[in-house]
């Protein structure tokens, strides 16, 4: 069995394009998308009625929630542009998703943790940035029923690969299309993968072995700057077209 694993395209069409593109070559039995899909100063509209089509298993992320919820103010500026920019297809899309799935007894799908839709799981948040967290910080996290062998989260946009005492293994396959952003909560920090690549993962399984594939994409990130930049939106400019968020 072989699975393509998707998140955080945050409406990034032309990233999300070059991912559809790769994973075609790669022939996976199914692609799973772990949420935020559509939220960003980008191609929310369109992105989301692309994803529609390609009609994969997908779970709600927090901002997929906030999309479809009660009007937002102007000054939360991302989720704002967001909702004046969804038809009401994808709107309806977006409410109709799961908060979590399970693709067999052993194979959980979640956008950020199993009982919250935006904490992060793996990383623990330390003045302006975040570390890796320890498997003691993480398993509190998992508290009370995440037994799952094989955990798919996404919402950090970093690509992970975690084993625990436990023998859980937590995959994160980073951001298809998002690859830095600032936050607020709990304080404010940055999150930067480093380079701006449409990051997805795969993850095949031979008999009772896994492998894992990390895997970072060339695409026309100009043109994603340029979207972002034209829409008022210096800083996810910045990171779309170099991977780190400006300080």
């Amino acid at each position: 069995m072989k699975i393509a694993v998707v998140a955080d395209i945050h409406g990034n069409l032309p990233a999300l394009e070059a991912v559809i593109a790769d994973i075609a070559g790669e022939s996976p039995d199914m692609v799973v998308n772990l949420g935020d899909c559509v939220s960003g100063p980008l191609w929310p509209d369109e992105t989301g009625h692309l994803l529609m089509n390609e009609a994969w298993i997908t779970v709600r992320g927090n901002h997929d929630r906030i999309a479809f919820g009660p009007p937002v103010q102007r000054d939360n500026k991302t989720d704002y542009f967001t909702q004046l920019a969804l038809s009401s297809a994808v709107v309806d899309w977006l409410a109709e998703l799961p908060f979590a799935r399970h693709l067999d007894e052993e194979t959980s799908l979640f956008h950020a943790t199993p009982h919250e839709d935006d904490r992060y799981l793996t990383e623990t948040v330390i003045g302006e940035n975040a570390r890796l967290s320890s498997t003691t910080e993480i398993l509190g996290r998992l508290a009370d029923g995440a037994t799952s062998k094989l955990l798919l989260c996404g919402h950090t946009h970093i690509q992970r690969l975690i084993m625990l005492p436990t023998g859980q293994v937590i995959f994160n396959p980073g951001s298809v299309g998002c690859p830095a952003y600032s936050d607020e909560t709990p304080n404010h920090h940055v999150m930067e993968a480093g380079s701006p690549h449409a990051r997805y993962g795969l993850l095949e399984k031979t008999g009772q072995l896994w492998t894992y594939r990390h895997k970072a994409i060339d695409y026309d990130w100009a043109a994603a700057s340029k979207q972002a930049r034209n829409n008022g939106r210096e800083g996810w400019a910045h990171a779309l077209s170099t991977g780190f968020y400006p300080r």
